[in-house]
């Protein structure tokens, strides 16, 4: 053989290995890119799977639900329990001192019957007109807290505010079921009846 054809061979030889360690070289860094691509898809999944969240068990939900609601109505309960005595401590006020705005109303007249009373005054007509206005004081008062007087003046007789006592016969067909005369005066407060009148009823 020749000196050139041993040198091309040994040229050709060189070339050929160079080429294998290129593709050696070509496939690690293949491999090495895949297993780097499999660890970054291990490492996502294993970060979503932390990601997750822990499953919540309906049977605890419940006992707490149930334990908010336990709370809930023991508190209604304490409300209601102090609207209760808050209702029952005013209604004993009431009871109490319900009378206290009559009173402090009826003040004034009574002031009006001491002057009366100290009054040495010997006329019966001065008397008798300063007892006239402190009557119809007296009347206007009881008006204004709501008390007023039931009508019986030539007013039919009517059950729900006259108490007969007394029938009086021969009257007459226009008198008939009519008062004829009030033995007693009936009043009202706020429209309900609180003493009814009481009359003589023609027949």
């Amino acid at each position: 053989m020749k000196k050139e054809d041993i040198n091309t061979v040994n040229e050709e030889e060189k070339n050929e290995s160079a080429a294998n360690t290129v593709d050696n070289t070509v496939e690690t860094d293949t491999k090495t890119e895949n297993g780097s691509d499999d660890a970054d898809k291990s490492e996502k999944t294993d970060s979503s799977d932390d990601k997750k969240e822990p499953e919540v068990d309906p049977l605890e939900t419940a006992k707490a639900e149930i334990e908010r609601l336990k709370m809930e109505a023991l508190y209604k309960q304490a409300e209601f329990d102090n609207y209760r005595k808050r209702t029952k401590q005013r209604e004993a006020e009431l009871i109490l001192n319900g009378g206290e705005k009559t009173i402090t109303s009826i003040l004034p007249v009574l002031d009006d019957f001491e002057r009366a009373l100290q009054d040495k005054s010997s006329d019966p007509e001065a008397i008798r007109e300063g007892m006239n206005l402190i009557f119809k004081k007296f009347v206007g008062t009881l008006e204004k807290l709501g008390v007023k007087k039931i009508e019986t003046e030539g007013a039919d007789f009517n059950v729900d505010y006259h108490e007969a006592i007394a029938h009086v016969p021969g009257m007459g067909e226009d008198k008939k079921g009519k008062v004829i005369d009030c033995v007693q005066t009936g009043y009202t407060l706020n429209d309900k009846v609180i003493r009814y009148a009481k009359v003589a009823v023609g027949q």
